[in-house]
């Protein structure tokens, strides 16, 4: 292995550390080498905290090495003012000769930037080292900022026969789920969820499971709700509605305002493509990611659009003999692994 990929795999590694939480900032990782000795490392705070170069300098004891020391780091420096003043600003001052970067910023207020700045400065700049690797890991922020859009993950559980609900439930004037995977299947998605910025689900979803769309089994953020209610059918008493976290309803209602506390509408018109009219929301939101986890119209809705990017798709150790069909789906598998009597597949659209 060449030793600029050593040290941009450690970034990798470090950014990962930044999954959930620092977005819409990117989660990037960076490492300060001295002499092939690794003297200061960093990964991005949570949104408006410093980024991955302010903490890994800031990490390095002696501060007379960076003098003589090669800053590697996943993504391009920004050189603009945010939450945080230019990262490329403070690599400057610090007078670090070399810097590495895996992957430029296609952020418009970056987009070259910051390497040209360095470059003014007299700084050395290797760039695209292990770019692939560090486009996979920032696939979410370029995704957004490359196809104006969030990162799509699609995600269902089905049957062993291919359901994804049965025909009926057994108690119908009580809105719950019915379980396809274990315990386990079901704390991973909470996991996912803590990791993106949002999640979705259609009209029937919430009236016949009445979901509550958090974190509950997992440690992390609760990400923003969506939920398609195009008639506003869902009653005030759901789940939806608790507060817990903030919701936005997409309705064709005209809703001038609202005084329920974190809850917010967007009107869309149902007649046509949903889902690029969820993108165009959810980027003028800034929001980078999104689960869509149901139903079977609204996932369905996505795929014949080709919008998506990821499927996560659970297979538990059941079958209904009928029921609601679970979508069908073409992609690159990428993984198949088991959860305890469960079986987890995910695809990329690529």
């Amino acid at each position: 292995m060449k030793i600029h990929e050593k040290y941009i795999l450690r970034s990798i590694e470090l950014g990962k550390n930044g999954l959930g939480t620092t977005a819409p900032n990117p989660m990037v990782g960076c490492v300060i080498v001295h002499r092939d000795i690794i003297i200061g490392e960093g990964f991005t705070s949570p949104f408006g905290g410093p980024h991955a170069e302010v903490n890994a300098i800031q990490s390095v004891k002696n501060k007379e090495l960076l003098k003589e020391s090669t800053l590697y780091v996943t993504l391009e420096p920004c050189a603009h003012h945010g939450k945080t003043p230019p990262c490329v600003d403070l690599i400057i001052s610090a007078k670090i000769p070399k810097v590495v970067i895996g992957v430029k910023d296609p952020h418009d207020k970056v987009a070259g930037k910051g390497i040209a700045k360095l470059v003014a400065a007299g700084i050395e700049v290797i760039t695209d080292v292990l770019e692939s690797n560090c486009r996979e890991h920032h696939r979410r922020f370029l995704t957004f900022h490359e196809k104006k859009r969030p990162y799509i993950i699609l995600k269902w559980a089905q049957t062993l026969d291919g359901f994804i609900a049965p025909e009926k439930k057994s108690d119908a004037n009580e809105p719950h789920p019915v379980w396809i995977t274990n315990i386990y299947s079901r704390q991973k998605v909470h996991q996912w969820r803590s990791e993106e910025q949002a999640i979705l689900v259609g009209t029937n979803t919430v009236l016949l499971d009445n979901p509550k769309l958090t974190t509950r089994s997992w440690a992390g953020r609760s990400p923003l709700r969506f939920v398609l209610d195009k008639d506003l059918k869902t009653p005030s008493a759901y789940h939806i509605f608790d507060n817990s976290t903030d919701t936005v309803i997409f309705t064709q209602k005209n809703i001038q305002k609202t005084t329920q506390p974190g809850v917010h509408y967007e009107g869309i018109d149902f007649s046509r493509d949903i889902g690029k009219q969820i993108c165009e929301v959810l980027f003028k939101r800034n929001i980078q990611s999104l689960i869509v986890e149901g139903g079977a119209m609204t996932l369905k809705a996505f795929i014949k659009a080709n919008l998506w990017d990821e499927a996560r798709i659970f297979t538990g150790n059941q079958s209904f003999g009928k029921g609601l069909k679970a979508p069908v789906i073409s992609g690159k598998e990428v993984n198949e692994l088991k959860v305890g009597s469960d079986s987890l597949k995910i695809l990329r659209n690529d």
